[in-house]
């Protein structure tokens, strides 16, 4: 059965490729596709099929085993580091080589190599960034400076090279016999450009959005509305934390002028609302064993393949167990015997823009300081399929690479923006996590941190020995107040970054009094650090739920940990919609609504606030909040002009404190509205959309009307991905499921004299559609289940699906 269903969905997904193919000029070579006995009918058997009990890898030292669960989960036991890593490499890139080399073309700014010409602007704006550049930075960077680390990756992408250079036509993954093309080699630069792409997707800016809000509403009205730090702020490193160390001072510099432009182009994607992460730990005094328990949820695109791989990795020194980035060494998020860690994005502004000024066309020389000096021309050179190259120069100045100019989205002579990233410069990031797999205790925590300069992360640690601890890590330019939040002039020095926070003075705690620390992408500090620290999209509700139910809880278990992770409750909900109910009773009062209106108010007064798949309250909560903000800020939404609108926390004070604020007149209407009309039009609006909802699709129960999907990387391969995952949560949540973005891993470790884990992901092990292994852990993780994660000793024997053994 599960064979005729593969047939079915890859002949869907073949029509798909056929319409992609035609946009490219180039149509998939059906004939070898449908060949019995080197196409796809190739990949419709499962790994525990087709396993090999021995292999032959090249540059082994000793033999490698590597035993797999039932779950596909490989447990590597070497006896030295390179053996690992060259095995590690060998089997992902047997279950994920084709997710492995499309993140990376992408991370190059290369997927017109595989689609055509419909991705030249994509490529363009990854190149313009800079991905590829800092990438190459870091390997020069580790060549010279860490030969032990640069020969472990080295030896990672032997095996990876090993297996395509052994792979048949018969076992080429699927995409790439859809889509015509073959794989190639693996490399260094490849391993760490990876890394380098989880720092773009992990990192946001809207100066260029403050830029423009500041000049339609005012510095006054701006800083109303986007306050430094909320009335509410419950940080990631404990408020009442004492400093106990000399800053460096910071002085902002006299007489700033701001360019005063309109920027009138389409900036860089931002991570999207809501995306982010939550993780914690408990200390042994407020749980039930007297063992400290930690926690991880990174919240990611939800994508098939998944972003993370499980594995454990063993020699006779350590054994690491948690989540893998295929292409990356080591584990990522994890656990050995004696620690665990975990990350959160930071949400730090690590990103600039400046504006610059080209002396002629030529634009080989640019103003600083009031001189002219020279600047950096790379040119790229974007391979399309079925078409010829596509030429683009990149202007590189002392500030970074000049991403908009005439020539790309800026129609106007004076467009001409550097964008200053901390991912830009030398860093190591590899080094970190390699260091923490093997790591004993806090102080090799702290060293392995000072590797790790970007994406801004918080790092939770926990040991055996009960120690917990959070870290803010990354590299943080020294600003002055204000610094970097809007545009930036790149011809006066007095806007250049004073240098860099101390590693030793990045926000941290050890230990803390509470018995807990904890992270969900909030402000890393109160207001007390003697530092600036700046994000448009710190968290202020996923933050305080957790921390209230941390700070109330004790004799914690680790079931209470992963009931957790997926605790449903909206905190948002529970704020706004009182004072919406409040309003809207105000206006006229609840009989006006007729028959829908009335019912749908009484569903909503009974709520519970939270989010189950079965409720029907949630999704009145979230389409009478998407009408109201929107009728709220529309007055200063332009497609053309691309501005920043309060957060739904500002937005919800100003509903309650200040309602018959002028902020709530619509501009073009014949009266003067406040909060509570704006309330009524909006309910109005949600009862039509229920109704309709209703009338087309039936019940408007959360699971159906959120419509949870997780997608395959290609958007047009439709039938590789999953719809309609019956689930709860919702972005702001702690089960932060969205429509397109959540939990993208799970894990709960407690770290006892018997280490008990668990671990979940959205999708398998598997990077086969035509695996049973492919999406076998969604149902899982849709529940809230998770599956034993627990070491597994060489002699163990139990539930495994098949080993194989290495040798040279």
């Amino acid at each position: 059965m599960r064979y005729i269903a593969f047939f079915f969905s890859l002949i869907i997904t073949v029509g798909l490729a056929v319409v992609l193919s035609l946009q490219m000029g180039t149509v998939p070579p059906l004939g070898l596709l449908l060949d019995p006995n080197h196409g796809f009918w190739q990949n419709a058997y499962s790994e525990d099929v087709t396993a090999k009990e021995n292999i032959k890898l090249k540059n082994l030292k000793e033999q490698v085993r590597v035993v797999y669960d039932e779950h596909l989960i490989p447990h590597v036991f070497a006896q030295n580091e390179e053996d690992l890593y060259r095995v590690q490499g060998y089997v992902t890139a047997q279950h994920r080589l084709w997710q492995m080399e499309f993140q990376t073309m992408a991370a190059a700014g290369r997927v017109s190599e595989i689609v055509g010409p419909i991705a030249i602007e994509l490529d363009r704006m990854t190149r313009r960034k800079g991905l590829a550049y800092s990438a190459e930075q870091a390997v020069q960077h580790i060549r010279n400076n860490d030969p032990e680390i640069y020969r472990l990756i080295e030896a990672y992408a032997d095996g990876v090279n090993q297996y395509i250079d052994g792979l048949s036509r018969a076992r080429l993954p699927l995409e790439y016999k859809i889509l015509a093309y073959q794989p190639e080699h693996w490399s260094v630069y490849k391993s760490l450009l990876l890394l380098k792409y989880m720092a773009d997707m992990l990192v946001g800016d809207k100066d260029l959005e403050y830029t423009n809000m500041r000049q339609m509403i005012g510095e006054s009205l701006l800083d109303k509305l986007f306050p430094l730090f909320p009335e509410e702020n419950d940080p990631v490193i404990e408020a009442e934390r004492v400093w106990d160390f000399e800053p460096i001072p910071v002085k902002k510099p006299e007489g700033i002028d701001y360019p005063n432009i309109k920027i009138l182009v389409k900036t860089l994607p931002q991570p999207e609302p809501g995306v982010g992460s939550n993780n914690w730990a408990v200390a042994p005094a407020k749980t039930k064993n007297g063992a400290a328990i930690l926690a991880n949820d990174p919240h990611l695109s939800l994508n098939l393949p998944s972003l993370w791989y499980a594995m454990q990795l063993s020699t006779p020194r350590h054994t690491v167990k948690g989540a893998t980035l295929p292409g990356a060494l080591g584990i990522i998020s994890g656990f050995n015997e004696n620690i665990a860690w975990g990350v959160t994005n930071a949400t730090r502004d690590t990103r600039d823009w400046y504006s610059i000024q080209f002396k002629d066309e030529s634009r080989t020389e640019y103003l600083y300081n009031d001189r002219w000096i020279q600047s950096t021309l790379r040119i790229e050179e974007i391979k399309v399929k079925g078409n010829p190259s596509f030429i683009d120069t990149v202007v590189y100045t002392h500030h970074g690479p000049v991403v908009f100019d005439k020539t790309f989205r800026g129609e106007r002579q004076d467009i001409n923006f550097a964008l200053k990233w901390t991912a830009h410069l030398e860093s190591n990031e590899q080094k970190t996590f390699l260091l923490l797999n093997k790591g004993e205790n806090h102080e090799d925590y702290l060293s392995a941190l000072n590797y790790f300069t970007s994406p801004a992360q918080n790092f939770v640690f926990a040991s055996r020995t009960g120690d917990i601890a959070m870290k803010v890590q990354g590299r943080f330019p020294l600003k002055w107040e204000g610094q970097g939040k809007f545009l930036m002039d790149g011809n006066n020095p007095a806007f250049e970054w004073q240098g860099y926070i101390p590693f030793e003075q990045n926000p941290s705690t050890f230990n803390p009094e509470r018995g807990f620390v904890s992270s969900a992408n909030q402000h890393s500090t109160a207001s007390s650090y003697p530092y600036y620290m700046f994000d448009d999209s710190f968290e202020h509700y996923r933050n305080r739920r957790l921390n209230n139910v941390l700070r109330e809880s004790e004799n914690i278990t680790i079931e209470d940990m992963k009931r957790l992770q997926f605790d449903q409750y909206h905190l948002h909900a529970s704020e706004a919609l009182p004072i919406m109910m409040h309003l809207l009773e105000k206006s006229g009062g609840e009989e006006t609504f007729g028959e829908e209106g009335n019912k749908y108010i009484e569903q909503l007064i009974q709520w519970n606030y939270n989010t189950f798949p079965n409720q029907v309250e949630p999704a009145l909560f979230q389409t009478w909040w998407k009408h109201l903000y929107k009728l709220i800020w529309a007055k200063w939404e332009n497609d053309s002009l691309p501005v920043v609108l309060p957060n739904k926390y500002q937005t919800v004070k100003l509903l309650l404190n200040e309602p018959e604020s002028e902020l709530f007149d619509i501009p073009d209407s014949q009266k003067t509205e406040a909060a509570m009309d704006l309330v009524r039009q909006s309910f109005e609006e949600m009862v039509k959309e229920i109704k309709e909802w209703e009338e087309n699709k039936g019940s408007y129960d959360w699971a159906a009307f959120k419509g949870t999907r997780i997608m395959h990387l290609v958007p047009n391969f439709e039938s590789f991905s999953r719809r309609n995952i019956y689930t709860g949560g919702y972005s702001g949540i702690l089960n932060a499921t969205g429509e397109r973005h959540g939990a993208s891993w799970r894990y709960v470790v407690e770290m006892g004299d018997k280490i008990t884990a668990f671990g979940i992901y959205p999708g398998g092990q598997s990077g086969n559609p035509g695996s049973k292994y492919y999406d076998n852990f969604i149902k899982i993780w849709a529940n809230g289940d998770y599956i034993n994660f627990n070491l597994r000793k060489a002699t163990d024997n139990q539930e495994v699906l098949f080993e194989t053994i290495f040798t040279n």
